[in-house]
């Protein structure tokens, strides 16, 4: 369809042009006035007329322009509307570009944590902790952390400092650790650690730039006769690239280790979703680790270890074959340098013999010597379905490190004072191919308070979790469990009420969280199940010690009452059969004797 016909306003556009074409005298109200009619107009193909007769009509007299105005208002308003034109498939495709991953991070950062002020301090010190813990663990030190929060210059900023006594950083390792996103040793690997995608850190120095401007400081020693190297970063948004401000070799006391320094913008808070009580739990969780802590009123605190006893070493396991999915089967069958199909499924999974490999291609109906790169689409699906009709042993263990019954118990009474305490380690089970294993601790009395719902404590992989309690599985799998069975008070759908501290720990080689921000368990039907075995277990435990306690109350509270009577019936006693006073007093003693024999 063509464009409408324009020639009506064309013309009166140009006679009231012409009008005033000789004139002298200028008027900067018509100017303005002509450019703002130009601005408001829908009409475009008025628009371009009326722009050319600005010049002209802005030359024009007061009298004159008051006489041409209604004429040209007109000649816009009677102008035929030009047809609207979308965009074209050109001009889409002009306006596509990649999106870096830090660009995508910097516009959705409350997916890793910092929405707020308050929580952006706590997750840049819990991912600076993680770190430092897991590279301490790796390189078997007994780790020994620091955390000062220092009050920035200006208002609501601070600066978090960090330090360990872990193995320390390689130098060309330092930029693309802290200052590029998706970067870390421990994505690939089925192993366990805290640490899972390569984010935590370098989000926390990409925060810190976009709100102070202030780069990231790094210095990191790896040995007493190496020199130790001091970094100023930041990312490059575009390309998701370090940007490196300063590098130089510097004077540091230390014998190895790390110290990262971020400024930021935040907000220092007590109460239960704080730095104090991260490291609180995070205490109770590695009884093994020394922590100090400096608040930014100069406050000091000193998490002592409990125990000397570093966690066990875990070992990197390969893939079970029920977890792999089937367009992660087919990748894993081109990238294989295995030579037949057989020898694939052997070397590349874990828990496949050879013979169950064999069984696996008779079920699939293709031959065990095939070559693995050659293996078609259809092939590929038989396999995968004859993998999972196939009985293959769960996969190992020795991934995982729990923290243990001994371990959980010392960190719960270092840490928290109570009457009773109970802990449990389920044996390991597998979500989708992955191994956990699931472990439950109870407090109960003591110095907890008695008024209120329980506290619930969730760790994944020795990390506290305090954030985002509703919905998470170990919250799900809490509500769930009948505490009214275990001798406690709950309202339906709540959690059980008196002086009780749950805590449930999740080890996992890859714990399925339900975001990068890494404060929720996936609600996975598997891990739900073990939760509430554990629960049930350790409330069977304290169920015991409850209902022991209660009858020793009743106990002490009949005999009370007896002792009370006792002198009472010595008197009538001794007035009845005339006693003596010695006698009176041999027979309290007598009545009080048999009194604790029957209650002891």
């Amino acid at each position: 369809m063509g464009k409408a016909s324009n020639k009506p306003a064309k013309s009166k556009v140009r006679a009231a042009g012409k009008a005033v074409e000789n004139r002298s005298r200028t008027s900067k109200k018509a100017k303005s006035t002509a450019k703002n009619a130009t601005k408001k107009s829908p009409k475009k193909t008025a628009k371009k007329h009326v722009k050319k007769a600005a010049k002209r009509i802005a030359k024009k007299p007061r009298r004159l322009y008051k006489e041409t105005k209604p004429k040209a208002k007109m000649a816009i308003e009677e102008a035929p509307m030009e047809e609207h034109r979308g965009l074209t498939a050109e001009d889409m495709a002009l306006q596509q570009r990649d999106i870096s991953v830090a660009e995508f991070f910097i516009k959705n950062r409350h997916l890793l944590g910092f929405d707020n002020p308050r929580k952006a301090l706590l997750t840049t010190i819990k991912e600076g902790v993680d770190n430092s813990l897991d590279a301490c663990e790796d390189g078997g030190i007994l780790p020994d952390v620091s955390v000062v929060i220092a009050p920035g210059k200006d208002e609501n900023r601070f600066v978090v400092t960090i330090e360990d006594n872990g193995p320390g950083i390689l130098k060309d390792q330092i930029p693309r650790i802290f200052a590029k996103l998706l970067y870390g040793s421990k994505f690939h690997r089925l192993k366990m650690s805290r640490g899972q995608q390569g984010i935590g850190i370098s989000a926390a120095g990409m925060y810190g730039q976009l709100t102070t401007g202030k780069p990231t400081a790094i210095t990191s020693k790896t040995s007493r006769t190496k020199p130790a190297h001091h970094y100023k970063l930041e990312i490059d948004a575009k390309k998701n690239e370090p940007r490196i401000i300063a590098d130089e070799v510097v004077e540091w006391n230390a014998e190895r280790g790390t110290k990262v320094e971020i400024e930021l913008e935040a907000k220092y808070q007590k109460g239960r979703q704080s730095v104090e009580a991260y490291l609180e739990q995070t205490a109770i969780a590695n009884p093994h680790v020394s922590l100090y802590f400096a608040t930014p009123e100069g406050e000091k605190k000193v998490y002592k270890r409990a125990s000397s006893q570093l966690p066990v070493q875990t070992r990197e396991i390969k893939p079970h074959p029920y977890g792999v999915e089937l367009g992660a089967l087919i990748k894993m069958l081109h990238d294989t340098k295995a030579r037949t199909l057989q020898s694939f499924l052997h070397s590349d999974f874990s828990r496949v013999s050879m013979r169950i490999a064999k069984e696996i291609c008779d079920k699939a109906k293709i031959y065990e010597r095939a070559r693995p790169t050659r293996i078609a689409r259809q092939e590929a699906d038989n396999l995968h379905k004859a993998i999972n009709q196939t009985k293959i042993m769960s996969p190992p263990t020795d991934c995982l490190s729990p923290i243990g019954d001994e371990e959980l118990l010392a960190g719960l009474k270092k840490q928290i004072k109570a009457d009773f305490y109970t802990a449990v380690t389920r044996a390991p089970s597998v979500y989708r191919g992955n191994p956990f294993q699931i472990e439950a601790a109870l407090a109960y009395g003591g110095t907890i308070a008695s008024e209120g719902l329980a506290q619930v404590l969730r760790y994944a992989n020795r990390v506290p979790l305090l954030y985002q309690q509703a919905a998470c599985a170990v919250t799900r799998s809490v509500l769930a469990t009948g505490w009214r069975n275990y001798a406690l008070q709950q309202s339906a759908g709540a959690l059980p009420a008196g002086p009780l501290v749950i805590l449930v720990h999740m080890a996992s080689v890859w714990v399925p969280f339900t975001s990068e921000s890494k404060e929720a368990i996936a609600h996975y039907p598997e891990i739900i199940k073990e939760v509430k075995l554990a629960l049930q277990e350790c409330g069977r435990k304290l169920a015991q010690f409850i209902r022991r306690r209660r009858k020793t109350a009743e106990t002490e509270k009949k005999k009370a009452f007896i002792q009370k009577y006792i002198p009472h019936i010595a008197i009538a006693l001794r007035e009845m059969l005339g006693l003596s006073e010695h006698q009176e007093k041999v027979v309290v003693r007598q009545l009080t004797d048999v009194l604790e024999r029957s209650h002891s």
